[in-house]
């Protein structure tokens, strides 16, 4: 018996092999895969302050320990960024996401899927974004502003008004006048290459 359970077997490896392995060999990432997972700036706070739900969607992110601003009546409930979900450039909860992240794509995910850009450029555009962005939280950091639960908007207001509290300190002047410059170019690189105008 046991000779011809071990037959069965032997004849079985081979095709689980070809079943299982070359569907995932041969699968294509997607552009999300390529792209969305080097970026994030839509979850971190860089893009957005916060993100509209449905009504229907706000209990159950809630539970799952996201920070939901209530609505007010008539107003969509709002998931404030950045997303406690999002972990190491992932979706912490991606198959329970809400709808607003189902459904945006950024320009240049757009500009990528139609043809106007290549994906290494694509890669390129990230990575210098994400630079900048790093550039300008050191700055805030070094004006007094660390705190990464804010969008990156609130966190240089709250740098800039840290910064003109010490208006005597002349090098403090220079760190608000380059935090300034830098989240004005970030601002304006994040507008132009992932929002629409």
């Amino acid at each position: 018996m046991a000779d011809s359970v071990r037959s069965i077997l032997s004849k079985l490896e081979p095709l689980s092999d070809k079943v299982t392995r070359r569907p995932l060999a041969s699968m294509k990432p997607t552009l999300t895969d390529v792209l969305c997972t080097r970026c994030g700036l839509c979850c971190d706070g860089s893009l957005f302050a916060d993100a509209e739900l449905a009504s229907r969607e706000t209990a159950a992110l809630e539970v799952l320990g996201l920070e939901i601003e209530d609505a007010d009546p008539g107003e969509p409930a709002l998931l404030l960024q950045p997303c406690a979900a999002f972990k190491g450039k992932r979706c912490s909860i991606y198959a329970h996401r809400p709808s607003c992240c189902r459904t945006f794509e950024c320009r240049l995910l757009r500009e990528v899927e139609s043809g106007a850009i290549s994906i290494d450029r694509a890669k390129e555009t990230i990575a210098n974004a994400l630079q900048e962005v790093a550039r300008v939280k050191v700055l805030m950091a070094q004006l007094g502003q660390r705190d990464e639960r804010l969008p990156l908007k609130e966190r240089f207001s709250e740098a800039l008004t840290l910064s003109s509290d010490i208006i005597e300190d002349p090098r403090m002047n220079r760190k608000g006048a380059e935090a300034k410059i830098a989240i004005t170019r970030v601002q304006n690189l994040l507008q132009q290459t992932f929002l629409d105008g």
